[in-house]
């Protein structure tokens, strides 16, 4: 006589649940190396990259041009935000330069001028030229970000904003209105929080905004969460960066990045408290004069103090 074995149905769902989430997780895991991959091996823009002359990477220590603007691309378009990034392999320190535009500078053919007036006279090259005779620092890279793209990463990165401490309200020349108080700002608010500069401190507040935003961004980058997003963050950077930097070289600093999450950025602001005056020339405006010995002591410091 045949005997019939009970079938045990909780363990059958619980065995083809579990089933089912592996499944899942292995398609994921797939979705996510194929859209790496493809991603690595997507181009970047590069429009400016054959006038570019970059130097060449004497001790493995890179400095990347960053510049930001809403009008990439067209011409006679004056930047908005001059910083160099600093990347140290060795150390693996990230470091950043802000550079303020309103600097009276020699421009190599074109004699003095704001430091943001470069870019619009002979883009990439001519800004790279005027930083380096003025500041004595070398230039291996470049990397313009559009402020769409500014504003899609935040979101991306951050959907639920970046915690900001607003000191009061702000709406002149940015087309919103950031109310003070601290509150959490997603892409749009946050890129009129490091843009405005109609307050007391001018540039100054903005710069000094500008790397509030990028160290708090640089924390989110770290966390797993941005980690799996990668691929989109990846796809967004093609759309939205005009750079010369690859795709591989990219990552590699990312890895490098990542395996420090818990270190803080350092940052520095040209012209140093106490190395400026601030002038009107007629024609030009508002003008920064500048004691370029002192900042470029000031500069080779900061770079030198990495610590491995």
């Amino acid at each position: 006589m045949e005997v019939r074995r009970k079938v045990r149905w909780p363990r059958v769902i619980l065995a083809l649940m579990i089933l089912g989430i592996f499944m899942v997780g292995l398609v994921t895991i797939f979705q996510y190396i194929e859209g790496t991959y493809k991603a690595i091996n997507q181009p970047f823009k590069k429009a400016e990259a054959d006038s570019f002359q970059g130097e060449k990477v004497a001790k493995e220590e890179v400095n990347v041009l960053l510049l930001g603007s809403d009008s990439r691309g067209e011409k006679n378009a004056r930047t908005d935000t001059i910083m160099v990034a600093h990347y140290n392999p060795q150390s693996n320190n990230v470091k950043l330069i802000s550079l303020m535009r309103d600097m009276y500078v020699s421009i190599p053919g074109y004699g003095k001028q704001k430091l943001n007036a470069a870019y619009s006279l002979g883009g990439t090259e001519l800004l790279r030229q005027t930083i380096k005779i003025n500041f004595g620092l070398s230039i291996h890279n470049y990397a313009i970000v559009d402020f769409k793209g500014f504003e899609k990463a935040v979101d991306l990165l951050v959907p639920e904003g970046i915690e900001v401490d607003v000191p009061y309200q702000m709406s002149e020349g940015i087309g919103m209105t950031i109310e003070e108080g601290t509150q959490q700002l997603h892409g749009k608010e946050l890129l009129g929080y490091v843009r405005f500069r109609q307050d007391r401190l001018s540039d100054f507040g903005r710069v000094q905004r500008q790397q509030e935003v990028i160290s708090k961004l640089k924390d989110e980058a770290v966390s797993l969460n941005s980690v799996t997003k990668l691929p989109e963050m990846l796809d967004l950077l093609h759309t939205n960066i005009d750079t010369n930097i690859d795709s591989p070289t990219l990552l590699a600093i990312g890895k490098d990045v990542l395996t420090n999450a818990g270190r803080e950025m350092q940052t520095i602001r040209i012209p140093q408290d106490g190395s400026f005056e601030n002038t009107r020339l007629d024609g030009i405006g508002e003008v920064l004069e500048v004691d370029f010995d002192q900042n470029k002591d000031a500069l080779e410091d900061f770079l030198e103090s990495d610590s491995n």
